[in-house]
């Protein structure tokens, strides 16, 4: 965008004033920031924040937005005096458990580029004196943690930035949002409009309410959090602390006890500590009022009255972890408000709807100039270096926008902060928010059921488990450690079995369907994708969204069923508003080339039925042609399947023979009972998405969002099949892409495990030479080949037959990059025109012959 933009940001706390210092160092002139509370002290959550500063996060994303952030406060200082004191971070264990998710996070901390060191007990007291050698059995040790400053952070930002021109309104509340012909157009106080071209909802906790003024449900909830300060600590006391090194009065490692929901730090020779052990405790944040016109550290809106009953475990606790604290009591205590999201993730980017509303919500001090700078990057360049994906407001969808979902869920992601929670582990509560109309028959099967995004998904079938008898020696699955037991059944092995040598189906209604029409639909798509979509109806063309820079926005399947009517196999809903708001836009610029994008998920329902007796199951029970002639690979077209009108796919997941077979909501069940009754004949199965994961790995299926985001382009990625280079169209990221070295630094890879046992979950740091190099994006047992495999992004010199190392649990696990895909590279399955079996379906009558 041009840099003469009128900027409005809302809300002066450390993500607000971060966000418009990354804008002025950007060229921008014309920023106000617009503050319900005095400038001095906002009265937010920064201005009670403990401040530390733990970088390792499960996440990439959230891990180098952290480091931003300690880069950046580190920067900032006047008179000699930081904002940031690097004291180190350390996190404790006191349970075996513990011990071993240290282990993870150690390997979190390798993949993402973070220095870190798993400790003994012996030398977590060396580091730590006033710890309890009895308690503590490890640490991690992570040397660039620290202390934020965060109130002292912002006032200087503020100050650098007025130098700079930007204009800032103190004591300001914001009554509304005016807009016109879909954009903002002034943001609206008690003293008159500000004028503003580009609004930006900073308001942390108060960004519920800032979005209801344009119609935008932000799926933030604030929760009561408390923290408080002890007396003078005997061990701490009548030290030098130099302040102007230090920053915040403290000489110890920033501490956490997460088997107790516990963090520390030091004030001085007093100690702070947080805990999020309590109950839940929401806050309406309308209630709170007006921000008065003196704000202190006593006396703020965030700062709530400590409940000392709620506090009286972690009293107990603390003083077993840290024995010299039982020579004080507690001097002070708050409960502070922090805002908590359905899934635990901030909220970035820009409102679905409205042109010119960007919000940065339910962010921590941790991961404040982080998204200050990812959001500077996408109002600047269109796109944030760092991918923020997994942090965009789009990614959630509807049923997880309602009040009673954002606070139920984002309550359980308090209690489980700081829990061991398993990579594949749903969510407790809410559940069956949405199901298939094979629910009803997968539950009979014994389905074991994930969720994601509100769908409950069968992952195997306990109904197969009779299968586990028959399954052939090379089919047999390797016993499993415990980590990756979880969420997990040998029946998947059985499941993979049939679906290779039989036939199985499966429920693929939670893939995301939109249906994209109207006469500017074709126009539209040529401009977002990187293939020539002017093909005849009946055409499947895999595809992808690029950015500018040619980073991987999204790769999607689209299928043309007639001239203007298209539909999209998507991953999530943030592709569908992407699609949206540029039909919008093609709308405003060309009436005359409207589309409509239409969500069409929820009112349809698909069946994947594949392997290589898909065609004798069809055949029985449908007299159209499913023959390559009939129906060729990445074809479609509609059919009747026993009577129903089905629009069948010729695609797979999984490397097999079959189709898509999708059909009303209504009729779903009649057509799941019609295939599985045929199908009886030729052995079939209803299988798993454990199942599936595994096949589509051993085919070298990509997923967007794990395999590869926007930090990667299609060379990187190795999906430049789905570029098609000569198309003749502009599109977006096609300039960028004639740039791109055909060599490049880093590729996704495949790997087999060498020892043809050791699992692994995804996200594990790999060692090349012995040096950190890579990561795991995705990982299955491969049960047709035999070994578990894995895709990874390593390093463009590492070549196909060398043998990197892969960290699983503190252990390295040998493995070999190896050619790709691991199955079938010919696709003689997936293209098998094979006649049908023909089956007596009446054997009574055929005996009496």
């Amino acid at each position: 965008m041009a840099t003469s933009q009128r900027v409005v940001i809302i809300g002066a706390g450390i993500v607000g004033v971060n966000l418009a210092d990354e804008l002025v160092s950007r060229g921008w002139k014309d920023i106000t920031v617009v503050e319900q509370g005095p400038l001095n002290m906002p009265g937010g959550s920064t201005s009670h924040a403990p401040g530390l500063v733990f970088q390792t996060n499960p996440s990439k994303t959230m891990t180098r937005l952290a480091k931003y952030t300690v880069e950046k406060l580190l920067s900032i200082k006047k008179d000699g005096e930081g904002c940031f004191n690097q004291l180190g971070g350390l996190e404790v264990a006191t349970t075996p458990e513990r011990l071993e998710e240290l282990k993870r996070r150690h390997g979190y901390a390798s993949s993402w580029g973070i220095e870190a060191r798993l400790i003994s007990g012996e030398e977590c007291v060396k580091m730590y004196p006033l710890l309890n050698k009895d308690a503590v059995l490890g640490g991690l040790h992570i040397p660039t943690d620290g202390l934020a400053l965060a109130a002292r952070a912002t006032q200087l930002l503020i100050e650098r930035t007025q130098q700079a021109g930007v204009r800032y309104l103190a004591s300001t509340p914001v009554t509304g949002i005016e807009k016109s012909n879909g954009r903002v157009t002034s943001v609206t106080t008690p003293n008159g409009s500000v004028p503003a071209d580009i609004i930006v909802s900073c308001a942390g906790f108060w960004g519920v309410e800032i979005g209801a003024m344009v119609g935008l449900q932000v799926p933030l909830l604030p929760l009561a959090h408390q923290y408080a300060k002890t007396t003078a600590v005997p061990g701490l006391k009548n030290r030098e602390v130099n302040s102007k090194i230090n920053g915040m009065n403290a000489t110890l490692p920033i501490l956490r006890h997460q088997d107790q929901d516990l963090y520390y730090r030091e004030h001085g020779d007093q100690y702070g500590i947080g805990y999020y052990g309590h109950r839940p405790m929401p806050v309406v944040a309308a209630s709170l009022g007006l921000t008065p016109q003196h704000v202190d550290d006593k006396n703020m809106p965030s700062r709530l009255e400590f409940t000392p009953r709620d506090f009286e475990t972690a009293w107990t606790e603390s003083q077993k972890l840290l024995p010299a604290l039982k020579d004080t009591h507690l001097a002070d205590g708050f409960n502070g408000v922090f805002s908590f999201t359905p899934d635990g993730g901030p909220i970035i980017g820009r409102a679905p709807h409205l042109e010119g509303f960007y919000v940065a919500e339910a962010v921590w001090v941790t991961h404040s100039a982080g998204v200050a700078q990812a959001v500077a990057q996408l109002l600047t360049t269109g796109r944030s270096e760092i991918d923020i994906g997994e942090c965009d407001i789009s990614r959630f969808e509807d049923i997880q926008m309602s009040r009673e979902y954002v606070s139920e869920t984002s309550q359980q992601n308090f209690v489980e902060i700081y829990d061991i929670i398993h990579p594949l582990a749903p969510k407790i509560s809410p559940r069956n928010l949405r199901i298939s109309p094979f629910n009803v028959r997968q539950r009979e099967m014994g389905a074991y059921f994930l969720e994601v995004g509100g769908w409950e998904r069968p992952f195997w079938y306990e109904a197969n488990a009779e299968l586990l008898k028959y399954l052939p020696a090379k089919w047999q699955p390797v016993e499993r450690d415990a980590w990756s037991a979880q969420h997990y059944s040998p029946i998947a092995a059985a499941e993979a079995w049939k679906t290779r040598n039989a036939v199985a189906m499966y429920d693929m209604t939670a893939f995301h369907r939109f249906e994209v029409s109207g006469p500017g639909a074709l126009d539209l798509l040529q401009r977002l994708t990187t293939s020539d979509l002017s093909k005849d109806p009946g055409s499947i063309t895999y595809t992808l969204l690029l950015d500018d820079a040619a980073g991987i926005k999204g790769d999607i399947f689209v299928s043309r069923i007639e001239d203007d009517v298209f539909q999209i196999g998507a991953n999530s809903a943030t592709e569908f508003h992407y699609l949206s708001r540029e039909a919008r836009f093609q709308r405003q610029q060309s009436p005359n080339q409207w589309v409509q994008v239409r969500e069409i998920t929820g009112s349809t329902c698909s069946i994947g039925l594949w392997g290589p007796r898909a065609r004798d199951v069809i055949a029985g029970i449908s007299t159209d042609d499913f023959s390559n002639k009939g129906l060729p690979y990445f074809g479609v077209k509609k059919v009747h399947v026993a009577g129903i009108p089905v629009l069948a796919f010729r695609k797979s997941y999984v490397g097999e023979l079959g189709w898509e077979l999708q059909t009303s909501a209504e009729l779903g069940l009649r057509l799941w009972d019609a295939i599985f009754q045929a199908g009886k004949l030729h052995g079939i199965i209803a299988a798993g998405r454990a199942a599936l994961n595994a096949l589509r790995l051993e085919k070298g299926y990509r997923t967007y969002g794990a395999d590869m985001t926007t930090e990667h382009n299609p060379v990187e990625a190795g999906v430049v099949s789905a570029v098609q280079a000569d198309k003749k169209e502009d599109f977006i990221g096609k300039a960028a892409l004639m740039h791109l070295s055909k060599t490049p630094s880093r590729r996704l890879r495949c790997l087999a495990v060498n020892d043809g046992r050791s699992m692994i979950l995804g996200k594990e740091p790999i060692f090349y030479k012995d040096k950190a190099v890579g990561y795991i994006t995705t990982a299955a047992f491969g049960f047709t080949v035999g070994t578990p495999i894995a895709y990874a992004w390593l390093p463009g010199d590492v070549s196909i037959g060398e043998t990197v190392e892969i960290e699983y649990f503190g252990r390295r696990v040998p493995s070999t990059v190896v050619t790709e895909p691991l199955y079938d590279p010919e696709n003689s399955r997936l293209l098998d025109d094979r006649p049908p079996i023909e089956v007596d379906t009446q054997p009574r009558l055929r005996s009496r012959l």
